[in-house]
C-alpha cells in the first residue's frame, strides 16, 4: 500500500545556523538547506549578540598573572550560559531519545475526522517522537524493568498534534488525582533516594497492592513488554480513548496503535542486566546506528473505531484507561505509516527541549470524558512552565508550529516574536490582526452531559482482575515464566513481608497457578487469603494472540545484529559467506575479537573489529557465531570473557553457529554437551543459508527450562 521511504524536506528553520554533520561544519539556510563550507572559509566565532571574537582562548586580565577584567564581557557571557545550559530534568520521562521524521496518510479519512493531515493519500507530515523510560532519571539506564514513553508530535497544517503515549495500552490507575502518589511511589524513597529506576521497593510495592486498579498494568510490566530489545522493536498505544469528529460534527471513537514494521521483541531480565552493563546507552545506539546507516524505523498506525452503541454493549468501560479492546474483538485498522530518519542535529535543543502536551489536538481530534486523560490535559502545560521557564517554550523551533501561526500573545520570559503594529486585542475597531473562524477552528464535539458533581468512580471501572487475567493467559509458556519471575525478583527486594503477602492475595485472582510460582519462590510457608474484589474475575474472556510479543515477532531477522567472534586464522569463505547472507536479511554484522583492531583471516587478508571480546559481550547481539581458528581457540579458552559469551548467549536462548574449531570454546563454556536446534555447526556457504533460515525465530524458548533448571510449583498450603 505505502510507496519506499524518502526522505522528506528538512523542516524550515527561522534563522541561518551552523552545524556540525560527521565532522564537519556546514551552514544550515534559512530553508533548512546544509551547505558545506569550503576549506579555510569557516564561519566567525561571535558572541550571542553576533560580535565576533578576536580569542577564544584566553580571559581579559590585568597582567598575565593578574585578575581578571571586570569588563571582559565575552568571558562573562560564556560562563554565563554554561552556568545555566541545564535545565530541570523531567519528573517522570527523564531518560528520552528523539528523532525526526514524517507520518504518510494511506487513504482520506474524511469520512471520520477533518483533521487535514488525514485527507490526503501519500501526504506526508513532519514529525519528532521522543522515547523514554518513566521512572529512572535523565543518567540512568536504557534497560531498566519501565513503562516506555511512545510520545509523537506531528506538525499538521493545522497545529500540532501531540499523541503522547506509552509502548502499554494501559495504565497504573484510573484518575489523574492518583498520579502524584503512583511516580513519588515508584520512584526513589525519599529518605535514601534508592533505588534507582527500578520498581523493586516497598514503597511501589505497597501503594500498587492498595491500589487494585493497578493489577493490569502490573501484568504488562511484570512481562517482557517492560524490557524491550529495541525502540525500533516495540508498539505504541495512545493508552485513552479519543474521538474522530468529522465535517458534520459526527462523533467516532477512537484507539491508536503504533505497530513496528519489524515485529516485537524483547531481551530476558538477565540478558537487560548485563546489558545495562556493557552499555547503558544500548536503546540510543541502537536508534542512532539505524538511522544513520539508512535503516529507517518504521511503525504503522493503525486505530480501533468504534461507535456509541459498541462502546455500550462492550464488556469493560471504554472510558476506563486501565482496560484494553481486543484486538480480536475490534480489528485495528491502518490509517498511515510513521518513518523516522534524521536524528537531531543536538540533542539539548530538541530532544531535551521538546514539550508535548495531550491538550494539542488539531480540529477533527477530540477527547472522551477518561479522567485521566482530561487531568493530563491540565498537568502538562504546568510541566512545560516549569521546565522551560516561561510562557514562550513553543517560540523553539522543536515546539513551534510549522504552519502559519497568529494571536494576541505577547511579552513574557524568552519572548522570541510579538504582535506587529498598533493592535494587540480582539474584538478591535482598527481591522488589523487576527480573527477566529468558527467554520474553520477547533469546535468540541457538543456531546450531551449531565449528572451530580461529585468526586466518584464509575460502578462501570470496578472489575480491576479480569484483564489482568486475560493478559497472562494470553501469553506463551516462556513469558509466563517471565512474568512469575519478575513478580519473584522485585517481591524478594522488599524488606516486609506483608506487602509480599498482600500482592500474592491480588495474583490469587488472577491465575491460582501464577500466585502459587511466586509464592513457592518466595518462600512463603503460608497462602494469603485472596484480595477481596469489587468485581469477580470473569474467566470467560478468551486469550488474546495480539497481546503475546513472542506470538508477533518479526519471523525474519531484518534489523537485528549477528556478532562473530573471530580470531586470527578465521575461515574467511565463512565469514564473507555469513556477511553476504546477513546483508541479504538486510542484518548488521559486527566483528569481536581478541583485540579491538582486528585479525589476520585464513586467506591472509586483515579483518577489521568492531568491538574486542572484552567489550563486546553476547548479550549486544541478537545471534552469534564463533569462528575461531584451530590456533586461536587455545588462547580463547583461557579468557572468562570469550567462555561468557558462548555461555550467556546459550543460557539466553540464542542461536549460535560455530566453526568445527571452536568445539574446545563450547567445551569450556559447558554447553559442548547440550547442543540443539538453535546450536548449529558451520562448515560451509550451504549450512550459512540454513542458518538464517532459522534466524527469524530470534529464540530457542525450548531450551529454557533445562538451562535455568526451572520445575512446577506446588501450591503452598
Amino acid at each position: 500500500m505505502a510507496k519506499k521511504p524518502t526522505r522528506p524536506e528538512q523542516p524550515a528553520y527561522p534563522d541561518t545556523q551552523a552545524v556540525t554533520i560527521h565532522d564537519q561544519t556546514m551552514q544550515r539556510g534559512p530553508g533548512g538547506e546544509l551547505h558545506q563550507f569550503a576549506e579555510g572559509d569557516l564561519p566567525v566565532m561571535t558572541t550571542a549578540q553576533g560580535g565576533p571574537i578576536a580569542d577564544d582562548q584566553n580571559s581579559l586580565r590585568i597582567g598575565a598573572r593578574g585578575p581578571l577584567a571586570m569588563d571582559d564581557f565575552h568571558y562573562r557571557e560564556k560562563m554565563f550560559h554554561f552556568d545555566h545550559e541545564r535545565i530541570p530534568e523531567r519528573v517522570v520521562h527523564a531518560r528520552g531519545y528523539g528523532a525526526h521524521g514524517y507520518f504518510e496518510t494511506y487513504e482520506s479519512m474524511a469520512d471520520y475526522t477533518r483533521a487535514d493531515f488525514l485527507q490526503r493519500p501519500g501526504e506526508r507530515t513532519p514529525a519528532f517522537v521522543r522515547f523514554s523510560t518513566v521512572a529512572g532519571n535523565k543518567g540512568s539506564a536504557d534497560l531498566a524493568r519501565d513503562v516506555r514513553g511512545f510520545a509523537v508530535k506531528l506538525y499538521t497544517q493545522e497545529g500540532n498534534w501531540d499523541l503522547v503515549g506509552n509502548n502499554i495500552p494501559v495504565f497504573f490507575i484510573q484518575d489523574a488525582i492518583k498520579f502524584p502518589d503512583l511516580i513519588h511511589a515508584a520512584k526513589q524513597e525519599p529518605d535514601r533516594d534508592f533505588p534507582q529506576a527500578q520498581t523493586a521497593h516497598d514503597n511501589f510495592w505497597d501503594f500498587v497492592t492498595l491500589t487494585p486498579e493497578s493489577m493490569h498494568m502490573i501484568m504488562w510490566t511484570m512481562s517482557d513488554r517492560a524490557i524491550p530489545r529495541s525502540l525500533r522493536f516495540m508498539e505504541g498505544f495512545g493508552v485513552h480513548t479519543f474521538r474522530f469528529v468529522n465535517a458534520e460534527d459526527k462523533s467516532t471513537f477512537v484507539k491508536f496503535h503504533w505497530k513496528p514494521k519489524l515485529g516485537l521483541q524483547s531481551v530476558a531480565w538477565n540478558e537487560a542486566v548485563k546489558i545495562n552493563g556493557a552499555d547503558p546507552d544500548f536503546h540510543r545506539r541502537d536508534l542512532w546506528t539505524a538511522i544513520q546507516s539508512g535503516d529507517f524505523p518504521e511503525w504503522e498506525l493503525q486505530v480501533q473505531m468504534f461507535d456509541q452503541d459498541f462502546a455500550d454493549s462492550f464488556d469493560f468501560d471504554v472510558l476506563d484507561p486501565t482496560k484494553i479492546i481486543p484486538e480480536e474483538v475490534l480489528r485495528p485498522v491502518p490509517i498511515g505509516r510513521l518513518v523516522l530518519d534524521r536524528m537531531p542535529d543536538n540533542f539539548f535543543a530538541e530532544t531535551e527541549q521538546v514539550a508535548f502536551m495531550t491538550q494539542n489536538v488539531p480540529p477533527g481530534i477530540d477527547f472522551s470524558n477518561d479522567p485521566l486523560l482530561q487531568g493530563r490535559n491540565f498537568s502538562y502545560l504546568d510541566t512545560q512552565l516549569k521546565r522551560l521557564g516561561g510562557p514562550n517554550f513553543t517560540h523553539l523551533p522543536i515546539n513551534a508550529p510549522k504552519c502559519p501561526m497568529h494571536n494576541f500573545q505577547q511579552d513574557g520570559h524568552m519572548a522570541m516574536r510579538n504582535p506587529v503594529g498598533r493592535v494587540n486585542y480582539q474584538p478591535n475597531s482598527w481591522g488589523e490582526g487576527p480573527r477566529e473562524q468558527p467554520k474553520k477552528g477547533f469546535r468540541a464535539f457538543p456531546e450531551d452531559v449531565q449528572g451530580v458533581k461529585g468526586r466518584v468512580r464509575p460502578e462501570s471501572f470496578a472489575d480491576h482482575y479480569s484483564q489482568a487475567r486475560q493478559f497472562y493467559i494470553s501469553q506463551t509458556p516462556p513469558e509466563q515464566r517471565h512474568i512469575a519471575a519478575a513478580l519473584t525478583f522485585e517481591l524478594s527486594k522488599l524488606e516486609r513481608p506483608e506487602i509480599r503477602a498482600r500482592m500474592v492475595s491480588h495474583l490469587l485472582n488472577i491465575d491460582e497457578t501464577l500466585a502459587a510460582t511466586v509464592a513457592e519462590k518466595l518462600g512463603m510457608r503460608t497462602m494469603p487469603q485472596p484480595a477481596d474484589a469489587a468485581v469477580p474475575t470473569r474467566q470467560d474472556l478468551e486469550p488474546s494472540d495480539a497481546l503475546s510479543i513472542v506470538k508477533n515477532g518479526p519471523k525474519r531477522f531484518e534489523g537485528r545484529k549477528l556478532g562473530i567472534l573471530v580470531t586470527d586464522g578465521a575461515d574467511a569463505a565463512l565469514l564473507k559467506a555469513l556477511s553476504a547472507a546477513a546483508a541479504k536479511a538486510k542484518a548488521v554484522v559486527e566483528i569481536i575479537a581478541p583485540k579491538v583492531g582486528g585479525v589476520t583471516g585464513s586467506d591472509g587478508n586483515w579483518i577489521e573489529a568492531q568491538q574486542m571480546i572484552d567489550g563486546g559481550p553476547s548479550v549486544l547481539y541478537d545471534a552469534v557465531v564463533v569462528l575461531p581458528s584451530a590456533d586461536g581457540v587455545a588462547d580463547l579458552v583461557k579468557e572468562a570473557t570469550a567462555r561468557d559469551f558462548v555461555a550467556d548467549a546459550f543460557a539466553h536462548c540464542k542461536y549460535i553457529g560455530y566453526a568445527a574449531a571452536a568445539m574446545p570454546l563450547l567445551e569450556k563454556a559447558g554447553i559442548a554437551a547440550d547442543l540443539d536446534e538453535g546450536t548449529v555447526a558451520l562448515a560451509s556457504a550451504k549450512d550459512v543459508s540454513a542458518f538464517f533460515e532459522d534466524l527469524g525465530k530470534l529464540r530457542v524458548w525450548g531450551r529454557e527450562p533445562s538451562v535455568k533448571l526451572g520445575k512446577a510449583a506446588t501450591p503452598v498450603k
